[in-house]
């Protein structure tokens, strides 16, 4: 289940185990709207319980990249296995973002 927190001005979000086109939008919408409302100013992907993830997932980072970059804010992945850490790597998304331990 994905879930949404704000810590010092950080938008938290838990990703699902799956995370698919399925969810995908509902992940974006939501987020957007945190973004959008909380002045937060970065936000951390958090993929402890994820084991799958497609292109949808890709895009769901990216958007996010693109809109907390206009507030001069970064993006974090945090937790993810080895499976998750190559699709953002393919993906070239470890480029944009910063992939942590």
């Amino acid at each position: 289940m994905e879930d949404f927190q704000i810590i010092d001005n950080c938008l938290m979000v838990k990703l699902p185990q799956e995370v698919d086109h399925h969810k995908s939008s509902y992940i974006c919408e939501k987020a957007d709207s945190y973004i959008l409302q909380e002045e937060v100013e970065n936000v951390v992907f958090d993929f402890e319980e994820t084991r799958f993830m497609d292109s949808s997932g890709v895009g769901i980072i990216m958007g996010r990249y693109k809109k907390i970059a206009c507030f001069g804010g970064k993006v974090y992945a945090i937790h993810a296995d080895p499976q998750i850490r190559r699709i953002l790597c393919v993906s070239g998304l470890n480029k944009l973002i910063e992939v942590m331990d």
